[in-house]
């Protein structure tokens, strides 16, 4: 498979990235790594990012403005995106062929062509084994801004390779990217470091956390928000918070958007990207979303997650 898209990636003169929408540091690490690669290789080519910016990734880049003719007879790759009512942007179905690049479980089979490792831990480290084969059949090679890029999606996905999913291969797709020799402490403080009002929440998430037989609830409405002056989207880099509590089995954040509650699961043990379709979203095994109409459908699936957790 890699050989295939390696082949079509080379007949091809434009070719726009797509990934998910919410992004996170994977999201634009696959999307952005993969645009650099390519360019890397094939700096004739025309390669665009596609998708609306999120600010708090300033530090990765930007995507590109991409407009509805520049999809005529292009390849398109969306990386990082299980399903298409996910993918960010509305024109990635108007190219002459889709690739879908991916380590969600592949619920939605989507594209011409499919590359999906639900293992891997991160879509970062699936385009990082792309490079190895283009390396040895292509003699492609990679920037250190490229190798900055995949080294930010593989770490934010795996929460610094404490995740399960991090696995051997995983380490030492790590140590050759680190070997470019790119600001790694840097990368780092601006990937966890977190300003005065993200902290507060942390302390206030962890006073107002409710553990029931081993599974938290974290409600933050939008009158917390404001009283701490952060957004919805400040609140996913402290959904990890609650794994530091001792004898907790599974936690849900759930955060009051405009139109919904937005609910993530994450899990020491048992599985919960089931019960995150049951609430029309999906995930990984052990962290996943989905969304609720109002706080009574958002407590509904804490006690799903109880009774799932006390099986």
């Amino acid at each position: 498979m890699k050989r295939q898209i390696i082949d079509t990636i080379e007949r091809y003169d434009t070719i726009i990235i797509h990934r998910h929408v919410r992004p996170d540091p994977d999201a634009y690490g696959s999307q952005l790594g993969l645009k650099t690669l390519i360019l890397d290789n094939y700096p004739g080519k025309r390669v665009f990012a596609a998708g609306d910016h999120d600010f708090s990734l300033d530090y990765l880049g930007n995507p590109d403005e991409v407009t509805g003719p520049l999809y005529e007879g292009a390849l398109v790759i969306v990386t990082d995106t299980a399903n298409t009512g996910r993918i960010d942007g509305s024109h990635y179905g108007k190219g002459a062929e889709l690739i879908k690049i991916d380590h969600h479980p592949d619920d939605d089979r989507y594209g011409t062509m499919r590359w999906v490792e639900p293992e891997a831990s991160a879509t970062s480290e699936l385009i990082y084994r792309l490079f190895k084969e283009g390396e040895q059949s292509s003699g492609w090679r990679m920037s250190v801004e490229a190798a900055r890029l995949l080294y930010a999606g593989i770490i934010g996905d795996t929460g610094r390779f404490l995740h399960p999913s991090a696995g051997p291969g995983t380490f030492r797709a790590a140590a050759e990217l680190v070997a470019h020799g790119f600001d790694r402490p840097s990368l780092h403080n601006a990937m966890y470091e977190m300003d005065a009002p993200l902290l507060r929440l942390n302390g206030y998430i962890l006073q107002n956390l409710r553990v029931d037989r081993g599974v938290g609830v974290v409600k933050i409405t939008s009158e917390t928000m404001k009283e701490f002056g952060v957004t919805a989207s400040d609140t996913a880099k402290l959904v990890g918070v609650p794994g530091a509590v001792k004898g907790l089995i599974a936690w849900v954040f759930q955060v009051e958007e405009e139109d919904q509650i937005r609910l993530r699961f994450r899990s020491k043990g048992p599985v919960v990207n089931e019960l995150a379709r049951r609430f029309g979203g999906g995930g990984h095994a052990l962290a996943a979303g989905a969304s609720a109409a109002d706080w009574a459908e958002a407590e509904r699936a804490a006690q799903a997650l109880r009774e799932l957790c006390n099986k």
